[in-house]
């Protein structure tokens, strides 16, 4: 079981950062440290996305921002590859707080990092690290490291000390160029707990590789206790049933959406396509799209 006392020894900007909820089924947001990156990075998209800016097959280090939980499964995506260096990504966690580490840093983590106390990484297979490849790793309650890739799930490595708070840790490596952290979520009995939904990128032939941000639509929870937790959720177009709406949980899902979706109270609805105009399940656009259909009570 997950003690209090596993975070009592963090310094005040890093509680600070783990403090912020959107409610009691969110997990903070997470992103890369801005800080604590590599020679070769540059961080973008509100720190969510890291790439290495020079020809080269190291100095791609970055770590996450805050302190991640055990059995937190950490989400990335593979967003460029190179065919002319060998070997890939890198992923593992560590006891050191980001903050605390002088730069600049070591230039891979395998050794550099790993022959040092507190360092865990394992190299990920090249097969797993194509570009457009989504994978996710966590440290399990037994300090045994996991990756899942691919509906495939295998062991990494063992002896993860859980003892002290623990940062992912990601070494942008050899033929990887580039990583997007999608996000996190740990799994329990009861409920699906996420960090705070990252903004879906739509990347665009004439951007430049730069993207465009569909707004985060979490940041419609600051009014009520709970956090929109529910993007990958599926709900058929038109089912008869009532549902709480997917924003504050709170009150009935009373609005159909244009795309069919009837997933919004009013009040939630009508802040939605003001702030955002765009479906919280599906993204589509529900301004332009049609009329929303109010349910009678």
């Amino acid at each position: 079981m997950e003690k209090t006392a596993f975070y009592n020894n963090l310094n005040s900007d890093v509680r600070s950062k783990t403090s912020h909820r959107c409610g009691h089924f969110c997990l903070g947001p997470l992103t890369f440290h801005c800080q604590a990156v590599g020679d070769a990075v540059r961080l973008s998209q509100g720190s969510r996305h890291a790439e290495k800016m020079r020809n080269t097959f190291k100095n791609g280090l970055v770590f996450s921002s805050r302190p991640v939980r055990v059995q937190e499964r950490i989400r990335l995506r593979v967003e460029k590859t190179v065919s002319h260096w060998h070997g890939a990504l890198r992923v593992g966690f560590t006891s050191v707080p980001p903050s605390g580490r002088p730069l600049p840093l070591p230039t891979i983590a395998i050794p550099n990092l790993t022959d040092q106390p507190g360092h865990w990484a394992a190299p990920v297979n090249e097969f797993y690290c194509q570009a457009g490849s989504e994978l996710e790793f966590w440290v399990s309650y037994g300090g045994s490291m996991y990756i899942r890739s691919n509906n495939r799930q295998y062991k990494l490595l063992s002896g993860v000390d859980l003892s002290q708070p623990l940062w992912a840790m990601i070494d942008i490596y050899g033929a990887t160029c580039s990583v997007f952290l999608l996000g996190s979520g740990k799994k329990s009995m009861c409920c699906t707990r996420r960090s705070c939904p990252a903004p879906e990128c739509i990347t665009s032939p004439d951007a430049d590789n730069h993207c465009s941000l569909i707004p985060d639509v979490s940041s419609l929870c600051g009014s009520t206790d709970e956090c929109l937790s529910s993007l990958d959720t599926e709900i058929p177009a038109g089912e008869d049933s009532i549902m709480d709406c997917v924003v504050c949980f709170d009150k009935e899902a009373r609005v159909t959406l244009p795309c069919g979706h009837r997933c919004l109270c009013h009040y939630c609805s009508s802040r939605v396509r003001q702030m955002f105009g765009i479906c919280p399940l599906c993204r589509t656009d529900c301004i332009s799209g049609g009329t929303v259909g109010v349910l009678s009570s």
